[in-house]
């Protein structure tokens, strides 16, 4: 074992036994390369990335790799989910040098961390245009002993033309409202009107583009933006990328027809896309979105919550094939495929139905698989509708339901006996802030769509469904407090795992954080959730915030060992710090709770990000979504009333069940100690109280408020304006 085997991080955890010396990142492995004399070999990645266990078993088991890097280099491994300040850093010099990034990543640097070649993943030997790991490392060494002034020429261009690219300059004014529409046009010019999606394969899931596009059809009441949107949605979930048995989405689609997918599960793509599938469901009023987002909550709370509340960060893509022995060679999606014979004998009488519903093939049905890995196998995914398939067995539609039904439980059994993938079951802030607000949004929206009407669902299984959420929610919320907060010092903390909190937050986890937080405080109604968003934003700002250009830094600048201190301004598979960051400084400042000068710290990161906004809008949607906020303008929805009337809670339904993007809700029991508590965080509530005893709702703007209704009918035809 090497010094990875007291670490708690899973991926450094699995290479604790390659015969590589490796060394996490720290004081001790950059005095060696000093004293030593030698260059140090960083390798990036995280335990769920197919390719980093690939180059893992090629390179890093292998003795005589292993040997080499033992000899002339200092060997550093770092996860970038745990780091992701060292990960930015070297994945933006191996973007500016390669054109492409990726994990693994694989990058030299010279003794003082300055680096001077990069890149991803390396075959073992010279193949598909790139060079073979063993032979790069020998080159490498003989440019640190043979041509060590020009390596050393070239770090220092690298970090002095980085160190510039980094000082941003924005634009002289908040984009106007032409910005979004400009950004909506180029968003549908790249819109896949065939299969769903933007652009071709692979196609990636991207919910900030959605969250962005249902805003704009909201602020502007324009039709393509939601069509699209919707369009996709339904298109990512009837593929494969979806697990059709266990719900949850796989990472991305490696085809354009979301056939095909990287097995892999990730924490955060759960909970943006519960976001946007349950912000869909408001948009267009169909249940089908709602559907989709609570099969995906059942996911997470069955295999990704700790039993403590918190939620882990993923599961792997590869696992052992059913059958295979313990410690065999794990194979790419073996725990969701099967053979069209092992489907005959488990489902019996009802194969057929599932067989026709999902696409089975009887030599399998991955055609688009673009290596041949999936050969023989079935991809589940929804071929047909059910009424074509009910046409053509000739049966009631209600009848092939049924027999969908018993065969995913019977199939959801079988696979639970199979090996699983790998657990990631480390807890990080800023992906529980995300699921947090997906959990309780999702809690707000079911309650609402559920209450006793036409359709599916009642008014008690619609509750139920809510308070599961919520109780999720809440769950998490308190898990991160209590283990990951410490109140008296102000000081948060990004990783948990197996008893062990670490890592200084960085400013993503202070905002994704915060945006749980001010979601839970409008699903529930408990102030202390705002008054412990409050506080955090007010460190965020303290310690991110760049207060002249704008924008919140990543990390707080204390860490030494960090060549550049860089803001993220790339809405990728993960929203920026700033992003979310601005978006929550408007719900505080529209709930009057923002500290002073926020307004202008909005203004300052809205005009920052204003070239990107207008030149490549695709890099920022969640920067654009806060644009539009910003442009829309915000409302406050006071909701006062005991709540476990039947009144106020049709109150609140009627808000909910709506989509209002722009709007806060404050929920006030002015006869509770919650509701004292309430108003005197936020002393304005006070004026908005029941009116003659019943409970009223409120519709405002910049804290200037339209007549009290109190009916549900009423209010939502105030919020239709």
């Amino acid at each position: 074992m090497n010094r990875l085997a007291s670490e708690k991080s899973p991926y450094l955890l699995q290479h604790a036994s390659n015969p590589v010396d490796w060394y996490p990142w720290g004081d001790e492995a950059f005095e060696k390369a000093r004293r030593e004399d030698k260059p140090i070999f960083l390798s990036v990645g995280y335990s769920t990335c197919h390719w980093c266990h690939v180059m893992a078993h090629e390179s890093f088991e292998n003795a005589g790799v292993a040997a080499v890097l033992n000899e002339h280099f200092v060997s550093i491994k770092v996860d970038r989910e745990e780091r992701p300040d060292v990960d930015r850093i070297y994945m933006t010099f191996v973007q500016a040098t390669t054109g492409s990034g990726g994990w693994p990543m694989s990058v030299w640097l010279m003794p003082d961390r300055r680096p001077f070649y990069g890149g991803t993943y390396f075959p073992p030997a010279s193949a598909w245009g790139r060079p073979g790991f063993a032979d790069l490392l020998h080159e490498m060494v003989r440019l640190w002993r043979e041509d060590r002034p020009r390596v050393a020429a070239a770090a220092e261009g690298v970090v002095s033309h980085l160190a510039n690219a980094s000082k941003e300059t924005g634009g002289p004014q908040v984009p106007g409202a032409i910005a979004l529409d400009g950004a909506v046009r180029d968003l549908l010019g790249s819109y896949d009107r065939r299969n769903g999606g933007f652009g071709g394969a692979p196609k990636f899931p991207r919910p900030s583009e959605l969250l962005f596009l249902l805003r704009e059809h909201r602020r502007t009441g324009d039709r393509p933006p939601l069509d699209a949107t919707l369009h996709t949605l339904r298109a990512m979930a009837a593929g494969g990328m979806r697990d059709q048995v266990g719900g949850g989405f796989h990472r991305y689609s490696v085809d354009g027809q979301w056939r095909v997918p990287h097995f892999e599960k990730m924490l955060y793509d759960q909970a943006q896309l519960v976001l946007a599938y349950v912000e869909a469901a408001q948009a267009s009023g169909d249940r089908f979105f709602l559907d989709v987002a609570e099969d995906t909550l059942g996911y997470v709370q069955r295999e990704l919550t700790d039993p403590g509340g918190g939620f882990f960060s993923a599961e792997d893509a590869d696992s052992l094939p059913p059958g295979a022995p313990p410690g065999g060679h794990k194979t790419e999606g073996a725990f969701y495929l099967w053979t069209a014979t092992q489907l005959e004998t488990l489902l019996g009488p009802d194969a057929r139905a599932f067989a026709e519903r999902f696409g089975v093939a009887p030599n399998g049905n991955a055609l688009q698989d673009p290596h041949g890995e999936f050969t023989g196998l079935n991809i589940l995914y929804q071929a047909r509708p059910v009424e074509d398939v009910a046409r053509e067995l000739d049966q009631p539609v209600v009848h092939v339901e049924a027999a969908l039904a018993r065969s995913r439980d019977v199939l959801f059994r079988i696979r639970a006996s199979r090996p699983r993938p790998h657990l990631d079951d480390k807890v990080l802030t800023a992906w529980n802030g995300l699921m947090i607000a997906a959990f309780a949004r999702a809690a707000r929206v079911a309650s609402a769509f559920f209450a006793g009407d036409e359709g599916r669902g009642t008014r008690d299984e619609g509750r139920g469904a809510g308070d599961s959420y919520l109780t999720s929610a809440h769950r998490a919320a308190t898990f991160i407090r209590e283990r990951l907060w410490d109140a008296s010092t102000g000081r948060l903390l990004r990783r948990y795992r197996d008893g062990d909190a670490a890592i200084e937050a960085y400013a993503e986890d202070y905002a994704c954080l915060v945006f749980g937080l001010l979601e839970l405080f409008q699903a529930d109604g408990d102030p202390a959730w705002l008054e412990w968003a409050v506080e955090l934003q007010r460190l965020q700002d303290q310690r991110f915030l760049d207060a002249q250009a704008g924008g919140w830094f990543s990390t707080a600048g204390g860490d030494e060992t960090l060549l550049l201190r860089l803001k993220e301004d790339y809405d990728g598979a993960e929203p920026t710090a700033s992003s979310i960051g601005v978006g929550n400084l408007l719900t505080l400042a529209h709930l009057g709770v923002a500290s002073p000068g926020s307004d202008a710290n909005i203004e300052r990161t809205l005009r920052l990000f204003a070239p990107r906004m207008t030149q490549v809008p695709r890099a920022v949607p969640m920067m654009l979504c806060a644009l539009s906020a910003w442009h829309a303008g915000m409302a406050e929805v006071v909701i006062a009333g005991p709540s476990d009337d039947a009144a106020t809670i049709a109150l609140v339904r009627a808000m909910d069940r709506t989509y209002q993007p722009f709007a806060v809700l404050v929920r006030s029991d002015p006869e509770t100690d919650r509701g004292r508590r309430l108003a005197a965080a936020l002393p304005w509530v006070g004026a908005q109280g029941m009116r003659g005893g019943m409970p009223t709702a409120y519709v405002c703007r910049n804290f200037a408020c339209d007549r009290p209704v109190g009916s549900a009918a009423e209010l939502s035809e105030r919020l239709a304006r």
